[in-house]
């Protein structure tokens, strides 16, 4: 059996959650024992490090301009159709297989509409939709996303697959104070922090987090300095309340919008973070959680949407409304001690849930499912 996948979105440099997911499930399918067959298909040439785990896959270059996914793509499903095509990330193109398997990471947009602009809810609507309804089984990261889905689109159970995704086995906790001190040196933090990771937008609720600081730093007990706030992530849309509300803030020198992390700062900013804070509105999955565990920290995320799923009972969960909630439970980290040791051995274990070889073999066997169907 032929399986296309669309590996367009593993080619980007600066990766944000869904081009992880793309990159890491790709590799991974690539590296499981198979008889079937892969085609890979790039808009540009990828860079050598991608090659390198591509091994007998057959890597289709199809550069153009504008609509990539569906003028090019279609074109390419209309003339050289795969048995079976994988979207991991990205819409289906307009012309496909009938044998299509679609990913939706999640519905933020319908749940927090306020949070993203116009343009972008209307994309995102349509894509959505028409994955949900064009392809013959549709990928989900969690039990919240497919009950979304079930909810705003009435995609029957039968089509919709929770497949969790893995653990990335590069980030894990760095041990060396040198290289950490390095990493927080070159990005110009101090060594007391306390860091969210994601992109920086409205959805992600940093407005309330940056609030829940200045409510913390009120309380924090006289005699000790409290660590500053660090943020780091590629701008996203909207983000003008969110520099505001730093302005306003009146800690403009303690709190550190840092920009994107790249990959090889990660763990080391992972590991020398005193708590990792993620009260975003709504995740599909919420990478930066397993990510802050992997580098043993104490993490503080929301309780909506996927997140209790992610964090399990390693963390502490918040109403992410709820500004005085966030900062209670921050200055809770803090102040005691077993509390932290016994989140951060709680962390690891669930890291160990989640991985990349088990969301492949999940895939593969949807896959298998799915030729065996009439086309």
């Amino acid at each position: 059996m032929l399986i296309g996948i669309d590996a367009s979105r593993a080619a980007v440099v600066q990766r944000t959650g869904t081009e992880r997911y793309s990159l890491e499930v790709v590799r991974a399918l690539l590296a499981v024992d198979s008889p079937h067959r892969w085609r890979l298909y790039f808009r540009e040439l990828p860079s050598p490090s991608l090659h390198s785990w591509t091994g007998s896959a057959e890597v289709r270059v199809i550069p153009f301009p504008r609509l990539w996914t569906h003028i090019r793509l279609s074109w390419e499903m209309a003339t050289h159709p795969p048995d079976i095509l994988f979207m991991p990330a990205h819409v289906l193109p307009i012309i496909h297989p009938r044998r299509s398997v679609a990913t939706i990471h999640d519905l933020g947009y319908r749940c927090f509409p306020e949070a993203h602009p116009p343009a972008a809810r209307l994309y995102l609507e349509l894509g959505t939709r028409w994955n949900a309804r064009q392809a013959r089984r549709v990928v989900v990261d969690s039990q919240a996303t497919r009950a979304d889905l079930e909810r705003f689109y009435g995609t029957p159970a039968y089509k919709i697959h929770v497949i969790y995704p893995g653990h990335t086995s590069w980030i894990q906790r760095v041990e060396d104070p040198a290289r950490i001190r390095s990493a927080q040196e070159r990005l110009g933090i101090p060594e007391q922090y306390i860091l969210y990771v994601g992109t920086i937008q409205p959805r992600k609720n940093l407005v309330r987090l940056i609030e829940a600081y200045v409510s913390l730093r009120r309380r924090w007990p006289a005699g000790s300095e409290p660590p500053h706030l660090v943020l780091g992530g590629k701008m996203g849309w909207m983000t003008q309340d969110i520099v505001r509300a730093v302005q306003h803030s009146g800690l403009e020198n303690l709190v550190h919008l840092v920009g994107y992390v790249p990959d090889e700062e990660l763990p080391a900013l992972l590991s020398g973070a005193l708590v990792f804070a993620f009260p975003s509105l709504y995740e599909g999955f919420g990478f930066p959680v397993l990510e802050a565990m992997a580098c043993g920290t104490p993490v503080v995320c929301s309780n909506t949407s996927s997140l209790p799923e992610v964090a399990g009972d390693a963390a502490l969960l918040v109403d992410p409304l709820d500004v005085e909630d966030i900062a209670s439970s921050l200055l809770r980290v803090f102040q005691d001690e077993e509390l932290r040791r016994r989140m951060v051995e709680a962390g690891y274990r669930q890291v160990q849930r989640f991985s990349w070889q088990n969301t492949a073999r999940e895939l593969l066997e949807l896959f298998e499912e799915l030729g065996a169907e009439p086309a």
